[in-house]
């Protein structure tokens, strides 16, 4: 209830009340930062940067066309998620929608699989940066990164994303407009130049597979998938810190969909000026460079230009890593809100600067212990990056498979960004392109010079990741310890549809309980 009956509740405050919670955040962060937010999440950058090699030698230049086919199957999850959020603007994202949509049961299977996810994309990001870091302090900036390199580097990179988010969400929201002027500059203007000053390649190289496959291209093909499935992974930050957005029912939507759209764009565009602008692309394919991406900047910019493009480079992978950071912690702190979460009572706390830091710690710790893991096999960096995404795609589909089975039920949505008549359609495509990107992400690795264990890490991760939340969740029951709300999508949109204006909402506000109040 409220605690100051002369206190007028903003109408996004009222919101959060109706839906069963006291507000815990400060709303610092506007649409252009929520919108800087999922785009670096998502990262086109550090997406080309990190996959460009892995890109060429599996499929050749043809493989930038999963960036087009990845990108419109997920603005399909994008605007099925766009009108869940409107409706449910709560902290944590993909759990409350899943815990509103179906139960907390379904919830905490979903989340636990995503949080996991989370945790290896912090540490993936944050090991892909080691490459582009240490090139600063090279006078050859082509060399690879050792394990003990890529070791240091990836713990100060977390380290410093903890200390600068743990200082607030203002910060968060003055970073991520900072990385997304640094991606824009790395991607658009570098490859604008590329493209016109620097071209060595026609276009017709885009459509030449230069001897990959050997002899069985498709499978090589669809290998190559994971280049988009990794890229287009991270808008539903957005949603995250969406007690930290003003008017969050209408924003979120839109800065999913731009981060999208935009993201995709973008990253196409670097990709193409980066291939046709490579001097030695068949050498690239061939795997004959250990760093292709360095040895085209220092072919176009010389060695000052690429110092300037990597220190842009390293401000992208930090405000990615920063990112990943908080909206994980989101996550985490909104399932132990609900005391839905192991040590609860230690992850719902809030700091003076209203971050859940302690949440933030954990998703510095448990990714230094991943870090030390790849020190010692570094070669399982890509496939371990396969079942980050994996995990994120399957946590994906069921917040959309809830959908539909809510819509199926009699669900209409009622936040002020909705799919109507386009509902059905539209889910039922993200549904078809998620359960499809997760069998090729499950696939075996085509090096049959690998061991079986390694071949199919990505699926074997995952199912021991499901094993083991299955097992927590049937012995420790923690769904049943929490009396937040679920199950009451059709019921909170009906009660919303009655009530649109600020003072009805302000109202229900004033004679609804919080499920919890910190």
């Amino acid at each position: 209830m409220n605690d100051d009956p002369g206190k007028q509740l903003s109408a996004d405050d009222a919101h959060l009340r109706v839906l069963g919670y006291e507000e815990s955040f400060d709303r610092k962060i506007n649409m252009w930062a929520n919108f800087a937010l999922g785009f670096l999440y998502l990262s086109p950058m550090v997406g080309i940067l990190s996959m460009f090699a892995q890109a060429l030698t599996t499929a050749g230049p043809p493989s930038i066309l999963w960036l087009v086919i990845a990108a419109f199957g997920q603005l399909l999850v994008a605007m099925v998620f766009g009108e869940i959020v409107s409706q449910f603007p709560i902290a944590g994202g993909l759990y409350q929608w899943a815990r509103r949509l179906w139960n907390g049961c379904y919830a905490w299977i979903m989340s636990w699989i995503y949080i996991v996810g989370v945790f290896v994309g912090v540490t993936t990001t944050a090991m892909f940066s080691a490459d582009f870091v240490l090139g600063l302090f090279r006078s050859d900036a082509n060399l690879a990164s050792t394990p003990g390199e890529k070791l240091v580097v990836a713990i100060v990179v977390t380290v410093l994303s903890l200390l600068l988010n743990i200082t607030g969400s203002k910060t968060l929201a003055t970073i991520a407009r900072i990385g997304l002027a640094a991606e824009l500059a790395g991607i658009i203007a570098v490859g604008l130049y590329l493209l016109v000053f620097h071209r060595k390649n026609s276009i017709s190289v885009l459509f030449d597979t230069m001897g990959t496959g050997h002899g069985d291209y498709l499978s090589a093909f669809v290998t190559a998938a994971v280049i988009g499935l990794v890229l287009f992974y991270g808008f539903e930050a957005c949603g995250e810190v969406a007690e930290e957005t003003p008017d969050p029912s209408r924003t979120i939507p839109r800065s999913m969909m731009l981060t999208v759209i935009l993201g995709g764009a973008a990253a196409l565009f670097g990709f193409v000026g980066y291939i046709l602008a490579a001097p030695n692309l068949q050498e690239i394919v061939d795997g004959e460079v250990a760093n292709p991406v360095m040895a085209i900047l220092t072919d176009t910019f010389g060695t000052v230009g690429t110092k300037i493009f990597l220190l842009i480079a390293l401000t992208s992978f930090l405000a990615c890593v920063m990112g990943q950071q908080a909206a994980g912690s989101r996550l985490v702190f909104s399932f132990a809100r609900d005391d839905m979460f192991p040590g609860s009572h230690i992850f719902k706390q809030i700091s003076a600067r209203k971050v859940p830091v302690n949440a933030l710690i954990a998703f510095t710790v448990l990714p230094i212990a991943l870090f030390v893991l790849l020190y010692f096999l570094p070669d399982a960096l890509f496939r371990v990056a396969s079942f980050q995404i994996l995990a994120g795609y399957f946590a994906f589909q069921m917040v959309v498979f809830a959908s539909l089975r809510a819509r199926f039920k009699g669900w209409k949505p009622a936040g002020r960004w909705s799919l109507g008549r386009w509902g059905w359609p539209v889910g039922i495509g993200a549904l078809i392109y998620g359960v499809a990107s997760m069998i090729v992400l499950a696939r075996p690795n085509g090096d049959t010079s690998l061991a079986f264990y390694d071949r199919w890490i990505a699926l074997i991760g995952f199912l021991i990741v499901a094993a083991v939340g299955l097992i927590y969740m049937v012995v420790a029951k923690p769904y049943t310890k929490s009396i937040a709300p679920e199950g009451d999508a059709i019921e909170i949109a009906e009660v919303l549809r009655a009530h649109h204006s600020q003072r009805d909402l302000q109202d229900i506000a004033d004679r609804t309980p919080a499920a919890s109040s910190d």
